[in-house]
C-alpha cells in the first residue's frame, strides 16, 4: 500500500506539471536519482504484491479474465502475472540487495559498488543503484572515498557501501578495509611488494677486479660466465642487474657474457674501490642488502632498493619459482624505447639559433597534430582526442623538452678498454660518422665528447655484436660524461653533421678546474660531523643544479663554471661517502656565485633559481583547489537567489568566499574550461587541517590551523611564461623558450574550446542493424574493460596499504625510494588482484561500425576512455608507414650474419632504423 501510495504520489505531481528534480525536491530526495531508485523499489514491491494476489486467486479456480475484472486489469496483464518465471524477475532486486547486505555483513568491511561491479553481477548498472536504494532505506551508507594513484598526482574516487552507522572518517581512517565482490590471492610466499626470496650467489664463485686492476676502467660492469643456468638473462645478452651475494650482500650494475673467465670463476665485478683501502674481503666490494636502520633486519620487500624483474618459472601446484640470480632492472632492448628529445638543461647550452630551431621543430609536430584532430569527422573520437591533446600540450609547456635531432638515440654505455679516446662502437649508427654523447644530469659543453664511429673493434664485435641498444666506449670518454660509469648509465647518441656539414652540437674543451679533482680525498668528512640525509641531498642537488643552469644563460665563465661543477661532485657524493660539503660551498665561494648570477648585487639578497629554464619545473604551492564543475554557477546563483550570503554559500558548497563571488560575477558562465579563452577554470576549497601545538613553557594545548595546499610547477601555475623572466636581465635563450611555452599553451586552449564546441551526433539504428556482429564484439571488449576497474581499485587500496607500511617503517625514505617504492606496490597489488589495464583496440570492422554511428555516443565515450588511444589515432589519422617486404627481410637477416651493423642495413635498404628493429624484433 505504501508503494502504491507513493506511486500515486509521483503522479499526482507530474500531472501538475512538476519536472523530476521538483518532484525529488518536494518529495526530500537528493537527487533525481534517488527518485528513479524509489520509484523502481515501489513499482517491484506493487508488482510482487500483484503477483502473489493473481496467484492466489488462480489458485481458487478463477479464471484469467475473471481475475482481471478482480484487479481492475485486463488479460493479458494477468498472463504476464502468472508467467513461469515471473516472481524470480520480481524477486531479482532483493536478491541482489540481499546479496550485497551478506557481503558487508559477512567481511566486517566496506563494499566497492562503483563502476565495473555491475559488470562482475552481470547485471544492468541502474539495477545496481536500485539495489543499493534498497540497502540504503535499511540504514546502510554509502561514502565516496579518494584512494591516491601512487606514482601520480590523481586519485580514484571510490563508492562504497558500509553498515548502518558508518561515518566518512571511519572509511578514511580505514582505506584497508575496502574490498571487492572479486577478491584477490594472496600469493604465498611474497613479499608485500612482490619480490620472491632472490637466489644467492656464493662469494667463492665471484672475483673482484679492483682499482689496481683496471677495474676502475670498467667500474659497475659484471662479466658473466655463458651458460649457467642459474645465471640466466633469458634472452638478453645484456641487462642491468642487481645479484644477491651470501644472504647479505648484493652486486649492482650492467652484466655482460664473457666466455674468457678464469677456471671456477662465474661472475667478475669490476670496481673502481682500492684493494689497499678497503682490504681483501670481497663483501666490501659489494653493497650491503637493504636493512631495518634499528634491527638490522634485511628488507625481503626491497633488499635491493631498486624495482626488478626476476626470471620464474611456474611450478606443478601453481606457485612460482625464481630460477635465476639475475634480477633484472633493464635488459637490452629496453633503452631503445627510452623517449629521445632534448631537455632544455642540454639545448639552453646550446646556441639560440639550435634551441629556436628544435623549438620550431616541436611546435609544427604539435600544431600539425591538432589540425589532423580537429579535421576528424566521429565527434566523440575528435572531443577525447582534443582534450587528451590538450593536456599533453600542457605539459610539454612546462617541461620544455626539444624534438630531438635527426638518428639520436637513447643508448646504455658498456666499458670496451681496447676503443681508443676518440672512437665509438655503435652499430646502431653508420661507421666513421662523428656522434656527440649526451648524459644527463648535464653540466654544460665541456661535459660532451665527440667521436669517430668504428664498429670494427674485434673486442666490441666479439660482446656487443649488433647489440639493440648499446655503445662501447673506453673509460677516458665515461670521465669525460661527467664521471659516467657502467652501472646501467645511459647517454643521448646525435649524429652532429648538420645540413651544410655544420656541427648541430657544439662541444667545449674538458674545464682544466676539474683535471684531477677528486671529492671523496679532499672533502672527506671529520668524526662526528652530521651526515646528509638523502631528503638534504635532493635540495642541495636541485639548489646547485639551477646554479649552474643560471650561469651558463647568464654566461659564466669558464672558471666560475668550474667552481660550481665541483661544489655538485662534491654534493652528489656527500651522502653515499660522508663528505663535507659545507665546506665545499665555503671553498668555492658558491654564496658568491648565487649573489651574482642568482641574486640582486644591490640587495645584497640571493633569490635563488633566476632564469625561466630553472624555474619553469620547481615547485610552489597554492591552496588547494579543483577544477569548476558545470553545476557551480548555477547553484551558487540559485543560493544568492534564495537570501544566502557569499559566506553562507562558501560553507555549503567546500568553498572561499572568493571563488564564490568568481562564480556570481555577471556574465560568468562554463564549467572546468573557460568557453571564450579554452583555460582551465580553478576553484579554491578553502580547506583545512587542525593539529595540536604544545606550549612547551606552560604546557598549553592550543589549535594550530592550516591551510590545505596543492603541489605546482611553477610554470603550471603561470599563464605568460614571461611572468617568470627578470626583465632587467632577460636572455635570448629565455625569451626563446617562454615564446615556445606561450605558444604551446596556446595550443592547449584551443584545442579545449574546440571540445567544448563538438556536440555529440544521434546513432544511427540502421547502422547498427547492418553493424550489429561488430557492436557485439565492441559491447563484449567494454564490459572486459568495466570488469578491471574494481579490481584496479582493489589493488590501489593495497598498495597504498603497502606504502603506508614501508613509509612508517623508513620515515627518512628520500623520494627516489619512494618513487621505487610505490612503482614495486602498485605492480605486485595488481598482480595479486588480478588487475589488467584492459586497453580496447578496435579492429578496422570495428571502426567502420564507428564512422558509421552505430555505437551510441555514450557508450563511445565509454569505450575511448578504456582504449588504446595510439590505435584509435592511427585509425582516426591513417598514416603511410614504411614496410619491409619479405626479400628486404631476407637480405637484412643475411647482412646480419655477415657482421654489418644495423645502422649499415637499414641505410643499405633505404628505411629508417625503427622500421628495420620492428622486423627484426618483432
Amino acid at each position: 500500500m505504501r508503494s502504491m501510495d507513493f506511486l500515486g504520489m509521483v503522479a499526482t505531481l507530474k500531472d501538475q506539471g512538476l519536472s523530476p528534480s521538483q518532484i525529488a525536491k518536494g518529495l526530500g530526495l537528493d537527487s533525481t536519482t534517488e527518485l528513479r531508485a524509489a520509484t523502481t523499489i515501489a513499482n517491484n514491491a506493487k508488482k510482487q504484491a500483484d503477483i502473489s494476489t493473481a496467484e492466489r486467486l488462480k489458485a481458487k479456480q478463477m479464471s484469467n479474465i475473471a481475475i482481471g475484472e478482480q484487479m481492475g486489469i485486463n488479460e493479458s496483464s494477468v498472463r504476464a502475472l502468472l508467467a513461469p518465471g515471473a516472481k524470480d524477475k520480481a524477486d531479482s532486486l532483493l536478491l541482489i540487495s540481499s546479496f550485497l547486505k551478506s557481503q558487508v555483513d559477512e567481511n566486517g568491511g566496506f563494499l566497492d559498488i562503483g563502476t565495473g561491479v555491475e559488470s562482475h553481477l552481470q547485471i544492468a548498472e541502474t539495477r545496481l543503484k536500485v539495489a543499493v536504494s534498497v540497502l540504503k532505506d535499511q540504514g546502510y551508507e554509502v561514502h565516496k572515498v579518494q584512494i591516491d594513484q601512487p606514482g601520480t598526482k590523481y586519485k580514484t574516487v571510490v563508492r562504497v557501501l558500509t553498515p548502518p552507522g558508518t561515518t566518512y572518517k571511519d572509511v578514511v581512517t580505514n582505506k584497508d578495509k575496502i574490498f571487492t565482490l572479486t577478491g584477490y590471492s594472496e600469493d604465498g610466499g611474497r613479499s608485500i611488494l612482490g619480490i620472491l626470496p632472490p637466489v644467492q650467489v656464493s662469494s667463492k664463485r665471484i672475483a673482484i677486479k679492483y682499482d689496481e686492476d683496471g677495474g676502475s676502467k670498467e667500474d659497475g660492469l659484471i662479466y658473466v660466465r655463458p651458460g649457467v643456468p642459474e645465471l640466466s638473462m633469458g634472452k638478453a645478452r645484456y641487462a642491468q642487474v642487481r645479484i644477491a651475494v651470501d644472504g647479505t650482500h648484493y652486486l649492482k650494475g650492467m652484466a655482460m657474457y664473457r666466455d674468457d673467465l678464469p677456471d671456477g670463476v662465474d661472475l667478475v665485478f669490476n670496481t673502481n674501490k682500492k684493494l689497499s683501502d678497503i682490504g681483501p674481503n670481497k663483501l666490501d666490494a659489494m653493497k650491503k642488502l637493504k636493512a631495518d636502520k634499528v634491527t638490522g633486519v634485511i628488507d625481503e620487500d626491497n633488499p635491493f632498493g631498486s624495482v626488478v624483474r626476476q626470471l620464474k618459472e611456474t611450478k606443478s601446484d601453481g606457485s612460482e619459482k625464481v630460477v635465476s640470480a639475475m634480477n633484472l632492472v633493464n635488459e637490452e632492448g629496453k633503452w631503445e624505447d627510452w623517449k629521445s628529445s632534448i631537455a632544455p638543461q642540454v639545448l639552453s647550452k646550446q646556441s639560440p639559433l639550435l634551441a629556436k630551431t628544435q623549438l620550431a621543430v616541436t611546435y609544427e609536430r604539435k600544431k600539425a597534430e591538432l589540425d589532423e584532430i580537429t579535421a576528424l569527422t566521429n565527434p566523440a573520437v575528435r572531443k577525447k582526442l582534443l582534450e587528451s591533446y590538450a593536456d599533453d600540450a600542457d605539459a610539454s609547456a612546462v617541461h620544455l623538452k626539444a624534438a630531438g635531432l635527426p638518428r639520436q638515440a637513447s643508448q646504455v654505455i658498456l666499458p670496451i678498454p681496447s676503443m681508443k679516446d676518440t672512437e665509438v662502437y655503435a652499430p646502431n649508427f653508420r661507421p666513421g660518422e662523428r656522434v656527440v654523447l649526451i648524459r644527463y644530469p648535464h653540466g654544460g659543453k665541456f661535459e660532451i665528447p665527440e667521436l669517430t664511429v668504428n664498429n670494427d673493434n674485434p673486442e666490441a664485435k666479439s660482446l656487443l655484436g649488433n647489440a639493440r641498444d648499446a655503445i662501447g666506449i673506453n673509460h677516458v670518454v665515461a670521465e669525460r660524461l661527467s664521471g659516467a660509469d657502467f652501472d646501467g648509465d645511459t647517454v643521448l647518441v646525435i649524429p652532429n653533421v648538420g645540413p651544410n656539414g655544420t656541427d648541430y652540437i657544439k662541444t667545449s674543451p674538458a674545464l682544466a678546474g676539474l683535471k684531477n679533482f677528486q671529492p671523496q680525498v679532499l672533502y672527506k668528512g671529520y668524526e662526528g660531523m652530521p651526515e646528509m640525509s638523502s631528503r638534504t641531498k635532493g635540495i642541495e642537488m636541485g639548489l646547485v643544479s639551477n646554479l649552474i643552469t643560471d650561469m651558463t644563460i647568464r654566461g659564466a665563465s669558464t672558471d666560475e663554471l668550474a667552481r660550481a661543477v665541483r661544489h655538485s661532485m662534491v654534493v652528489i657524493d656527500a651522502e653515499k661517502h660522508t663528505l663535507n660539503y659545507k665546506q665545499s660551498a665555503i671553498d668555492n665561494n658558491i654564496s658568491e656565485l648565487k649573489l651574482t648570477y642568482q641574486g640582486r648585487k644591490e640587495t645584497g639578497s640571493v633569490g635563488g633559481a633566476s632564469t625561466l629554464l630553472s624555474k619553469a619545473t620547481s615547485e610552489i604551492r597554492v591552496a588547494e583547489q579543483r577544477p569548476r564543475k558545470a553545476a557551480d554557477i548555477p547553484t551558487a546563483k540559485r543560493m544568492k537567489t534564495e537570501g544566502l550570503s557569499t559566506a553562507e554559500i562558501a560553507d555549503k558548497m567546500k568553498l572561499t568566499e572568493d571563488s564564490v563571488k568568481s562564480l556570481l560575477k555577471p556574465g560568468a558562465q562554463g564549467g572546468s574550461v573557460d568557453p571564450a579563452t579554452g583555460r582551465k577554470v580553478f576553484v579554491q576549497t578553502g580547506a583545512q587541517y587542525v593539529t595540536p601545538k604544545v606550549n612547551k613553557r606552560t604546557g598549553e594545548v592550543t589549535e594550530k590551523v592550516t591551510v590545505k595546499t596543492t603541489k605546482l610547477k611553477r610554470l603550471e601555475a603561470t599563464d605568460d611564461a614571461f611572468d617568470l623572466i627578470d626583465p632587467a636581465r632577460q636572455t635570448v635563450m629565455e625569451k626563446t623558450y617562454a615564446e615556445h611555452s606561450n605558444k604551446l599553451k596556446a595550443l592547449a586552449n584551443t584545442a579545449r574550446k574546440e571540445a567544448l564546441a563538438t556536440k555529440p551526433v544521434p546513432y544511427s539504428p540502421s547502422a547498427k542493424e547492418a553493424y550489429s556482429k561488430q557492436v557485439k564484439e565492441l559491447d563484449a571488449a567494454l564490459d572486459l574493460a568495466r570488469r578491471n576497474r574494481p579490481l584496479e581499485r582493489q589493488a590501489l587500496v593495497l598498495a597504498n596499504t603497502a606504502i603506508s607500511l614501508k613509509v612508517r617503517d623508513n620515515p627518512d625514505m628520500d623520494d627516489a625510494d619512494l618513487k621505487k617504492i610505490k612503482g614495486q606496490a602498485l605492480m605486485e597489488a595488481r598482480s595479486r588482484t588480478g588487475a589488467e589495464k584492459i586497453k580496447i583496440a578496435p579492429t578496422p570492422d570495428q571502426w567502420a561500425a564507428i564512422q558509421a554511428g552505430a555505437i551510441s555516443n555514450h557508450k563511445l565515450t565509454e569505450i575511448l576512455k578504456n582504449a588504446d588511444i595510439d590505435v584509435v589515432k592511427q585509425l582516426a589519422t591513417p598514416k603511410v608507414k614504411p614496410v619491409i617486404s619479405s626479400a628486404m627481410s631476407t637480405r637484412a637477416r643475411a647482412m646480419i650474419a655477415n657482421g654489418y651493423t644495423q645502422g649499415e642495413i637499414a641505410a643499405a635498404l633505404g628505411v629508417p632504423l625503427s622500421t628495420l628493429k620492428d622486423d627484426l624484433y618483432g
